[in-house]
């Protein structure tokens, strides 16, 4: 029997895409404008980053050509449509500050996952249940590495709404 999936999945899906691109542009940002004592290791950091997210974004956007959805794939609807913020580069960032708002968006979106854990279970979609609990896998294990670096605690899971 077929499963019908509903708007919502899709929905929180195609938002998904649009933070992952939007955080993409966010990680090029800091990876060419870092500076200081660990440049090389932010530098390097930054970047297997972003390229971790390109596999994210794209495997987000194919399940949702799979249940019969629409990617957004212009920088104006991730704008649009994404929770994360735009941070123009008008003033120099410390590393830490790099750093920081990278925890913050990571956090954003394990929180954001999370949701869509729990949306996807109680659809019984478990295909695309699989491949979010995966990925807020991957984003817990650089909440740890990224806040390890500023010297604290991972940032602590929330539950569910």
């Amino acid at each position: 029997m077929a499963m019908t999936q509903s708007k919502t999945t899709k929905t929180f899906l195609n938002q998904q895409v649009a933070n992952y691109g939007l955080f993409y542009t966010k990680l090029h940002q800091f990876h060419w404008y870092v500076k200081g004592h660990n440049f090389f290791t932010l530098h390097e950091k930054f970047e297997a980053l972003y390229d971790q997210v390109t596999l994210i974004v794209d495997d987000i956007a194919e399940r949702l050509l799979q249940i019969n959805g629409q990617p957004y794939s212009t920088l104006q609807e991730f704008l649009e449509h994404a929770t994360l913020k735009e941070k123009p580069y008008v003033k120099p960032l410390s590393e830490n500050e790099m750093v920081q708002t990278v925890i913050d968006d990571l956090e954003t979106l394990r929180d954001e996952l999370v949701e869509g854990i729990a949306l996807t279970d109680k659809e019984g979609d478990d295909v695309t249940n699989d491949m979010l609990i995966a990925t807020k896998s991957k984003l817990d294990k650089e909440l740890w590495f990224f806040s390890s670096f500023l010297g604290k605690d991972p940032v602590p899971q929330k539950n569910a709404k």
